[in-house]
């Protein structure tokens, strides 16, 4: 199989998104630091990167954070080239194996709410390279964690308030904020 590989800018201008076509992983996996990316072959490989600052993979992407010394006209083609070979000699991005589960648990209103982030939410949130994790619900406040590009994102919390907060008060009256949990 050929590997192609493009990019696709985010919302977050810090990071950008290196698309294969080929599916990397289930599910998806955060490496927000050097020290976080040992079981990971692959982040490992990218973080031997100066410039590399964040590793987040997703279905057929991944997602790089870069520091802000550093320009992507520059790391781009750099990125790319590493990506396209990396991919192509089957680099491991987790040593074993996670499984992505989609049983929610919890009240009636808790299952309501990851089903409601996982059909509608985590969907438009990859498309912007990032991902979006429930992580409780507690007198009407749904606290999730983002990662990948939304961590840090100047427009993560317009994105929470806007469009997650809105979006689950409307499909679930008994909830009345959502906030983002600090990483």
């Amino acid at each position: 199989m050929n590997i192609n590989v493009y990019t696709e800018s985010t919302p977050n201008p810090a990071t950008m998104k290196f698309i294969v076509n080929k599916l990397l992983i289930n599910g998806s996996t955060d490496y927000a630091t050097k020290e976080s990316a040992e079981k990971s072959p692959f982040a490992k490989e990218l973080y031997k990167f100066s410039f590399v600052n964040g590793v987040f993979f997703a279905s057929n992407f991944v997602t790089i954070t870069k520091t802000d010394d550093s320009d992507w006209a520059d790391v781009e083609p750099i990125m790319k080239e590493f990506v396209k070979g990396a991919v192509e000699s089957e680099l491991k991005i987790q040593l074993e194996e996670q499984s992505e589960e989609t049983n929610f648990e919890g009240s009636e209103t808790e299952v309501k709410i990851q089903q409601i982030l996982h059909d509608y939410v985590r969907p438009a949130v990859e498309q912007d390279g990032g991902a979006i994790s429930y992580r409780s619900f507690a007198e009407g406040v749904v606290t999730v964690e983002l990662r990948g590009s939304c961590s840090g994102c100047p427009s993560s919390t317009i994105t929470l308030k806007a469009g997650i907060e809105n979006l689950l008060k409307r499909m679930v009256p008994e909830v009345t904020e959502v906030v983002s949990e600090a990483l």
